[in-house]
């Protein structure tokens, strides 16, 4: 009966810590002090006039597909907005300089290539839009 106890506690320790880690998904979070600037050429494309989302991807992260769409959804709607999208094995100079753990881990950019905010999992479209006001607050998103 002992064993039971023990296996049904585990699993509700997991499942909650499950939750809370899906919880945190999407939030936006402050830039690291390390963050430093990321240009054309760093990223192999051209960043945006006024914000561009920088996505951290793997081939195998399903919710890495569903940020794409949000992210490809937002920018298309948002002038001078880009979204450009990172394989993370193929870049593991920039992971490791800046820190990503989890894909998908997206870095928002101001016009000048700075690390302004960090979202970590899979955001919504809501967390986007906060990001990008949050960004430049006269930005008018839809």
């Amino acid at each position: 009966m002992t064993g039971a106890w023990v296996l049904a506690a585990a699993v509700l320790l997991a499942l909650g810590f499950g939750l809370y880690r899906r919880a945190l998904d999407g939030r936006l979070r402050a830039a690291p002090a390390t963050a430093g600037g990321l240009d054309a050429a760093r990223l192999g494309r051209p960043i945006g006039d006024a914000a561009t989302f920088v996505q951290f991807s793997s081939e195998v992260c399903a919710p890495c597909r569903v940020t794409a769409q949000v992210l490809g959804e937002v920018s298309a709607a948002s002038s001078g907005v880009t979204h450009i999208e990172i394989d993370a094995a193929q870049h593991l100079d920039l992971v490791s300089e800046l820190g990503i753990t989890r894909t998908p881990t997206v870095l928002v950019l101001d016009a000048d290539g700075v690390e302004r905010h960090r979202i970590v999992g899979a955001p919504r479209r809501p967390d986007v839009l906060q990001a990008l006001r949050a960004l430049s607050p006269t930005e008018a998103e839809k």
